[in-house]
């Protein structure tokens, strides 16, 4: 089979590169007179948190700034299919623990209604509908900062109703591949190894022409040489490139910021499922391995003038309890985000980078609005939270041109003139008018330290890996 697989991989990846070349040209044609402006970005980041929505995070603040949201702030009252009307809580420091598969989150968006919450398991009456809930300013001042002083996007959603597993592939290849994107979880007969990727041994659904079997969580590359494609079995599943092959083919630098090492013990290990390296068979097993590397080394990076062109930054290793997934502190992830957005602002390379800030799936928390279509027919998952900063960033604006996560992708091609992925990325809104090359640099904006709650240090390792 990995013979047969080699073969068939050269007029996979043709195909692939036909299909960008026409989805590029198709983006083209949506340049603006902003777009046309000489951009000086030579290094694009992207801050990679866990597990909100805009509403648990930025409702709040919205109430506070109504001019910055169209689709308003957090509702006085949420009424559920059920009937039952709802008001909106504070959320507690430990972001509440809320089931979030790929069926989670298809029934609480209940066919765009936006009203099925209380169905999902830890959002239920007993459980005071807990995912009904968001964060005051004062409890995220970080980011509440930053989305004060820089723009951010209020109709950007994730890509599909996935979990971490789907939301970390679609961050770089703007597709599943076929996958629904479930957290990968342990086969019958197979040795479990760490994490999610094509060394866990582990399986997750994926579906072709209607029919949904489990195969390995792993996107194979028969040109490795490697038995299956890099995947502990064989695998229907086709090797699909990403952008990090882009940036490669343009000879521009990336790294991942993750855990690359399956560490064991505490929560260390928890953050390896979330570095995106390993699920793809490309990075983990050739030489693209060597731009995977800890995410604590960011802050030296951006702070020393060494930031590659391209990076993604996940939380992994000590950064692991500063996610911001369900069951950790927000106070510790406002901290760090605080941490790597201070590194960028106040970095040699401050006037010739953006980063995006983001976060990865909707934790299953509420949100109103309902999400779109992607260009390759796709649904797209709920709407999360995207802060944009950037001296070139137009101060104080609300970018409302519906696009996803792949907007990102698009934003990074056109900066960089790479070929687009697919249609995805190369029909993504790539946030062009959040931005205005030719105004005066906006200035880095203070951010703060906070003592942490007693309770923040009591992470549950096993709520971060949400296996089940």
């Amino acid at each position: 089979m990995a013979a047969h697989g080699r073969w068939l991989n050269a007029p996979i990846r043709a195909i692939a590169i036909l299909a960008a070349m026409v989805a590029g040209l198709s983006g083209l044609a949506m340049g603006t007179s902003a777009s046309a402006q000489r951009s000086p970005i030579q290094h694009v980041v992207v801050l990679y948190l866990e597990n909100h929505t805009f509403d648990s995070l930025l409702g709040y603040w919205c109430d506070d700034h109504p001019g910055r949201c169209p689709d308003g702030g957090m509702p006085a009252h949420v009424t559920l299919s059920d009937g039952a009307v709802v008001t909106p809580t504070v959320s507690p420091d430990v972001v509440p623990t809320v089931l979030h598969t790929v069926q989670a989150q298809e029934t609480a968006i209940d066919h765009g209604r936006m009203d099925g919450w209380q169905q999902v398991p830890g959002c239920q009456a007993s459980n005071h509908y807990a995912c009904i809930s968001g964060y005051t300013p004062s409890q995220i001042p970080n980011l509440t900062a930053l989305a004060s002083t820089f723009a951010i996007s209020d109709r950007t959603f994730s890509m599909a109703n996935s979990p971490s597993w789907g939301g970390h592939l679609y961050a770089a290849m703007a597709s599943l591949d076929g996958f629904e994107g479930n957290n990968p979880i342990p086969v019958k007969g197979a040795q479990a190894g760490p994490g999610w990727g094509c060394d866990s041994h582990k399986v997750t659904q994926w579906v072709s022409g209607g029919t949904v079997q489990f195969i390995p969580s792993c996107i194979p590359d028969y040109s490795l040489g490697l038995p299956n494609g890099g995947a502990f079995e064989p695998t229907p599943a086709s090797y699909a490139p990403t952008v990090l092959d882009r940036l490669d083919r343009a000879h521009l630098s990336w790294r991942i910021y993750g855990e690359p090492q399956a560490l064991t013990g505490g929560t260390e290990s928890a953050g390896y499922i979330w570095d995106i390296c390993p699920s793809f068979a490309e990075c983990l097993d050739s030489g693209q391995k060597a731009n995977n590397v800890l995410s604590s080394s960011f802050v030296h990076d951006a702070m020393s003038g060494s930031l590659p062109n391209f990076a993604i930054v996940t939380p992994g290793g000590k950064e692991t309890p500063s996610s911001e997934h369900n069951g950790t502190s927000i106070t510790v992830g406002d901290d760090w985000l605080g941490q790597v957005a201070s590194a960028v602002m106040n970095g040699p390379e401050w006037r010739s980078t953006v980063l995006f800030i983001t976060w990865d799936d909707c934790g299953c928390f509420y949100d109103q609005v309902r999400p779109g279509v992607n260009p390759d027919g796709t649904a797209q998952g709920p709407r999360s939270p995207l802060v944009i900063v950037s001296p070139y960033a137009k101060p104080g604006f609300t970018d409302t041109t519906a696009t996803s996560f792949a907007g990102i992708l698009g934003f990074t091609e056109r900066t960089f003139g790479l070929l687009p992925l697919g249609p995805n990325d190369g029909q993504a809104y790539p946030f062009t008018n959040a931005f205005n090359f030719r105004q005066t640099p906006l200035r880095p904006v203070h951010m703060i330290y906070r003592k942490w709650p007693r309770d923040a240090y009591h992470v549950n390792p096993a709520e971060l890996r949400q296996d089940t």
